[in-house]
């Protein structure tokens, strides 16, 4: 009996739906999700699939592989929406509008666990006493408002064991960037002082603030302090060209998002603005994923609700292009918010220009990308042809290993595709054989590629997703590409094509020649884009590989004996370097001399004596 699907399968399904709100998922043969999709009413919903005709062509062809369907009744709409949305970020549905980007967001903190806060940027879970003030669109956004802030207010970025340590102030000071509150040459109360004034900035109180500060000049001049004065002069001019490199500070928007949208030949450009306390505090573009003739509504109703699952929505979010359902979604964020949150679709005044702005940068990055698609395209496709592919590859991996001569040893892989790098894609791999000579890249190589295909063998055996390469890159010659070859033979994976990229003659950029399995090195003519590509992807994996090699020797030498006792913490390691002056004499001291450290028990002496001092 041949099982039904697609129209068949889903008019069965409507004889025993009720009316309730819910959420239900389409599958196909393999049991994969092929869409998440929510309902005020599931059956009405439902049985518009059941129609035979009258379908977009994304839509059609979703119904013709529906194998099964799965259901989920809630109590209400926006619970339907909340599981909607959280099932999509599980599943990955192939059919569903996808953001692809889900890293937070940095903010600024300003510390209050101390006597003297500390102004610096924070990314993750807000645990931290003090007060946030965000979010910024990237991590440059942020160093740039930070240097302003130390610019005009003065305040340290420094950590509070460093802070305890100074016997002297450090650069930043005779560079007028920190007032030295470490060696006291600032006061609490005027400290705390300077901190309500960045914090009025941040907040967009900045007229009151320059206001105070000119008559404060004013004054100091008056009574004959021209030092004094100087310093304010000096921070009135900061504090100037801060507002002067603004490019957009709405006078009458306080805290809002401006999201627009633009889409052109299936394809959709997200542009984010985050204004604060009447300020720009940065813009991000994003492109979400789409399953294909999708309306700007649904586009924009599915990048809300993911973009604001990981993201505090502000008070106010202006749209370019309503929402599915308006209503719903501004429940949703509210409840999530804990507050009310107004999505609004501005048609006049200034936010109607900030819109008209977000939607002009979202149009022009949208292009921009489908530029640097047709050109990554046509290279791809020459690549295929250089290389006797059966097709241009959508996925690329390169490896390459790092160390100095065999020490803090890791292997680096980079993924480039049709859309350019998919840097969350990229994985780093801290050499761990014991039985690997020193500086033996084949046996390096060995080990990287057996975890990396491994974990691809037990995560995806039927291939289903898109993590497996369609080509791989090795940085070597015939020897590595040899040993690749038994390494992937040795795991059953021997349909995947492997090139490795040697440098040449005399190591030249240009004289690449390339290595095949059981073929003959070729090389490509010098002035070939296809080399230029190749010799991007090599270089990437160089740089990447060597950054993780850089930051892990850093780490070791960096590392402290006492790091490796357990109960040693933070403050511990500090009281028993501040005592013996370091972890040479740490080691070399007695149990009575441990014992008279402040904070150590004779519990803990014993531990690190030991530590030190047991023979094998």
């Amino acid at each position: 009996m041949t099982q039904k699907t697609g129209h068949a399968l889903i008019q069965d399904y409507l004889r025993t739906l009720d009316s309730s709100p819910g959420v239900y998922r389409m599958l196909d043969a393999q049991q994969a999700v092929l869409y998440v999709g929510k309902a005020r009413d599931l059956r009405a919903r439902v049985s518009n699939y059941a129609r035979p005709s009258g379908h977009s062509g994304r839509i059609a062809r979703m119904i013709r592989e529906t194998a099964s369907m799965m259901f989920l009744t809630t109590n209400t709409e926006t619970e339907a929406l909340l599981l909607e949305q959280n099932l999509i970020k599980q599943l990955k549905p192939r059919y569903n509008v996808l953001l692809r980007d889900d890293k937070s967001f940095p903010n600024i903190l300003v510390a209050k666990s101390h006597d003297y806060p500390q102004i610096k940027k924070h990314r993750g879970a807000k645990t931290e006493k003090g007060d946030y003030y965000g979010p910024f669109a990237s991590a440059g956004a942020v160093n740039r408002t930070l240097t302003q802030l130390q610019r005009v207010f003065l305040l340290r970025n420094c950590t509070d064991s460093v802070f305890e340590s100074r016997t002297r102030p450090c650069l930043l000071f005779q560079i007028k960037r920190c007032s030295a509150p470490c060696v006291g040459r600032i006061s609490a109360p005027d400290y705390t002082a300077l901190v309500n004034d960045a914090e009025r900035f941040l907040q967009g109180k900045t007229t009151t603030i320059q206001s105070d500060l000119a008559a404060e000049m004013a004054q100091a001049a008056e009574n004959m302090e021209y030092e004094r004065a100087a310093a304010l002069r000096d921070r009135i001019k900061a504090l100037t060209a801060v507002q002067s490199v603004q490019a957009i500070n709405p006078k009458g928007v306080a805290e809002a998002d401006i999201v627009a949208l633009h889409m052109d030949s299936g394809q959709a450009c997200v542009q984010v603005f985050f204004i604060r306390g009447n300020q720009s505090w940065g813009n991000r573009d994003f492109y979400p994923r789409l399953g294909g003739a999708e309306s700007p509504d649904e586009v924009m109703q599915a990048f809300l609700m993911q973009f604001y699952d990981n993201t505090p929505p502000p008070r106010q979010i202006l749209l370019s292009h309503p929402p599915e359902d308006p209503d719903l979604t501004a429940e949703v964020l509210s409840e999530r918010a804990r507050r009310k949150v107004e999505v609004a679709v501005p048609l006049r005044g200034e936010k109607s220009d900030l819109v008209t702005n977000a939607l002009r940068n979202a149009r022009e990055s949208l292009a921009r990308r489908m530029s640097e698609s047709a050109t990554q395209l046509r290279l791809l496709e020459g690549l295929a042809d250089a290389f006797e592919l059966p097709a241009p590859p959508r996925r690329i991996e390169v490896y390459d290993n790092s160390h100095i001569m065999g020490t803090n040893a890791v292997g680096g892989m980079i993924v480039a595709g049709p859309e350019g790098w998919i840097k969350n894609q990229y994985r780093k791999f801290n050499i761990k054989g014991t039985e690997i000579t020193p500086g033996d890249d084949f046996g390096m190589m060995k080990e990287v590629l057996t975890r990396r295909f491994a974990r691809l063998l037990k995560d995806d055996p039927d291939r289903q997703t898109e993590a497996w390469p369609d080509l791989l890159l090795i940085d070597g010659g015939a020897g590595q590409v040899s040993v690749v070859h038994e390494i992937m033979a040795e795991m059953g994976v021997e349909d995947i094509p492997m090139i490795g990229v040697a440098k040449g003659q005399d190591r030249d950029h240009g004289k690449e020649e390339f290595h095949r399995p059981g073929q003959r090195p070729f090389a490509l003519r010098m002035n070939d884009p296809v080399l230029y590509f190749v010799q991007r992807l090599r270089d990437e994996a160089h740089r990447w590989a060597i950054g993780t090699h850089r930051a892990k020797r850093a780490k070791s030498q960096m590392a402290n004996p006492l790091d490796e006792i357990a109960g040693i913490g933070a403050a511990r390691k500090r009281a028993l370097l501040q005592h013996f002056g370091s972890a040479k004499a740490v080691a070399r001291a007695g149990l009575t001399d441990l014992q008279a450290a402040p904070g150590i028990s004779a519990a803990m002496a014993q531990k690190v004596h030991d530590h030190f001092n047991t023979r094998d």
